[in-house]
Formats: structure tokens, C-alpha cells, sequence
């Protein structure tokens, strides 16, 4: 069985300061890690490489830097007999699935990201998979990451994980600073 993070829009340094103390536990359990993009330093590919390999696709935000660490603007992998594909930008929700279907006719599952979004869905035969972004959630209520657990040619478990928003300081009339 093979565990899988699957990360996204981790936007550093300006959100990315360092593996959030929320990822470490699923970090030292994950056999592999996806990063759909917007990672924007390497720093972050360094540090979690330090956990399990890592594979990582160019987004919008990602610069020659990333491109030289080694992530294409896509890619499919075959892992444990699944095949994934990765793309950060997966483009409008309308016809999404039938569209990644069309790009990647023979893959399982594709990878996202770009919205900041949660997306564990199949659409139009196509399983999309977009882990949101545990640094920078932007209109979710909280940050989030995927994980996956893949055997024998099926997605055994595809989950989206929530991060609790760390509480506000307050204080001390009781009020949010």
C-alpha cells in the first residue's frame, strides 16, 4: 500500500515558512508526496523531500527555479499501478472533468490545484483530485491536504484533510487583534 500527500498552492515564503506543525504527523506517515504547483521555492521541495520523495508540477506562481528542481508543467505518473496525471491549472469548473479526461485519456485520477479549492469528485468517467492548500485556503473556511492510499491498481482511500485555522490573539478586553 502505498500513502500519498498530496499538497498544493503552498505559496512560499509569503504562506510557506516551513512545514506547518498541522502537516508533520501526515508528513513522517506518507510514503510520496504530489505537489500540484504554486509551490514558488524550492526551499519547500527541500524540506519535504526530507519525509519522501517528491513530485512537483510547475504553477503559475513557480518560477525557472522550480523548472530546474525538476517539475514539468505536467506529468503522469504510474504509481502502484494507478495512473496519475498532474496539472496545477485544470482550468473552469464547467466541463473540467470531461476536459482533463480528453488530456489524459489514461490516467485514473488527475491532481490539481490553482483554486485553493477542495476536489475529491469523478466527473464526465474522470476522478479530479484538487488537495486545496493548507497555507492559503483564500475563501475556504480552512486549509486542507490530500492523501491517498493506492495498491494493486486502485485508489484504495482518496481523502481531503482539514486544518483548523490557528485561533486569533486576542487581547485583553477580549477582543481580536
Amino acid at each position: 500500500m502505498l500513502k500519498v500527500l498530496v499538497l498544493s498552492d503552498t505559496h512560499a515564503p509569503r504562506r510557506w515558512r516551513g512545514v506547518p506543525e498541522t502537516l508533520r504527523k501526515p508528513l513522517e506517515h506518507c510514503d510520496l508526496i504530489l505537489h500540484a504547483g504554486d509551490v514558488c521555492t524550492t526551499d519547500v521541495l527541500d524540506e519535504l523531500t526530507t519525509f519522501a520523495p517528491v513530485h512537483a508540477v510547475l504553477g503559475n506562481n513557480d518560477g525557472d527555479d522550480i523548472a530546474a528542481w525538476g517539475a514539468p508543467l505536467e506529468q503522469e505518473l504510474e504509481l502502484e499501478g494507478v495512473r496519475v496525471a498532474m496539472i496545477h491549472i485544470a482550468g473552469p469548473k464547467q466541463g473540467r472533468g470531461r476536459r482533463m479526461g480528453l488530456q489524459f485519456p489514461d490516467s485514473d485520477m488527475v491532481v490539481f490545484g490553482h483554486s485553493h479549492t477542495p476536489v475529491d469528485m469523478v466527473e464526465a468517467g474522470t476522478h479530479l483530485f484538487n488537495p486545496g492548500s493548507p497555507t492559503d485556503p483564500r475563501r475556504e473556511p480552512m486549509g486542507s491536504y490530500g492523501w491517498l492510499e493506492l495498491d494493486s491498481g486502485s485508489v484504495v482511500s482518496h481523502r481531503i484533510h482539514v486544518i483548523p485555522r490557528p485561533p486569533r490573539a486576542t487581547s485583553r478586553t477580549g477582543t481580536p487583534s
